[in-house]
């Protein structure tokens, strides 16, 4: 059933409400994995769990997350494509690590690359699977494919994807902001370099995050990309919701 919901989807015979359908296209240029993570971290999220003591937001964030969790880990093993111990695996195979940023290690694999990416910014799975949706939507020439999940050897959960290797040079904060502010967002916060629109919220958008390649294109191969809810202060107008319709 999972892989026939994938597929309706990957199609758009099944609208996420979460997504534009732009951004509902970001999401399936992920890969099917990504895809039905996408929509069990969704179905659990919807979920409220009974409890006898009461919880704060962040227990709450916390529960949920752990949820989430479970059922992805569960669905990944039961496909192959869950992976204990991910970064001595990807070590293993790969070599060492080329760049390691707060949530991410960095591997590389020929003309690809390969991120293991942990829930430090996120905590729960479904807003870290966002974030690959989103910059696969409005960043499409750096898509992330999930190829698996799996744990640190500390037990953190791990998305990991693979995203294409991009050589250039870095590109200065005036550059950078002139092209964000090409695609519609504006400052909000210049000391964590921080643009939104109503829509989308978009930041960490610094010089070694855009490159600027040979042939003078400019490529976004990470940032802290969200859906812009007003919780975010940052002049978000959406609210999240995992609804679907066939």
């Amino acid at each position: 059933m999972l892989d026939y919901y994938a597929e309706l989807f990957i199609s758009g015979r099944l609208v996420y409400q979460r997504f534009s359908p732009l951004e509902q296209h970001g999401c399936a240029a992920g890969g099917e994995t990504h895809v039905i993570a996408s929509l069990l971290a969704g179905a659990e999220d919807s979920t409220d769990s009974v409890h006898s003591t009461p919880l704060n937001d962040f227990q709450r964030e916390c529960q949920r997350g752990a949820k989430q969790e479970e059922y992805i880990e569960r669905w990944a093993h039961a496909v192959g494509c869950w992976n204990e111990n991910v970064d001595d695996l990807l070590s293993a195979s790969l070599g060492e690590k080329i760049a390691e940023g707060g949530e991410a290690i960095v591997y590389d694999h020929g003309v690809n690359i390969v991120k293991s990416i942990g829930l430090d910014y996120f905590i729960q799975p479904i807003l870290a699977l966002d974030r690959i949706s989103l910059h696969n939507a409005y960043f499409p020439e750096t898509c992330m494919t999930v190829i698996g999940f799996g744990r640190s050897s500390d037990g953190a959960f791990k998305v990991i994807v693979e995203q294409p290797f991009i050589e250039g040079d870095h590109v200065s904060d005036e550059e950078i902001g002139e092209y964000v502010r090409n695609m519609g967002f504006e400052l909000r916060n210049p000391r964590n370099w921080t643009y939104a629109s109503p829509s989308i919220y978009l930041s960490d958008m610094h010089d070694e995050n855009v490159i600027r390649s040979k042939e003078g294109n400019i490529f976004v191969v990470d940032c802290d990309i969200r859906i812009n809810t007003p919780e975010l202060r940052a002049g978000g107008t959406r609210q999240l919701t995992t609804d679907v319709n066939l």
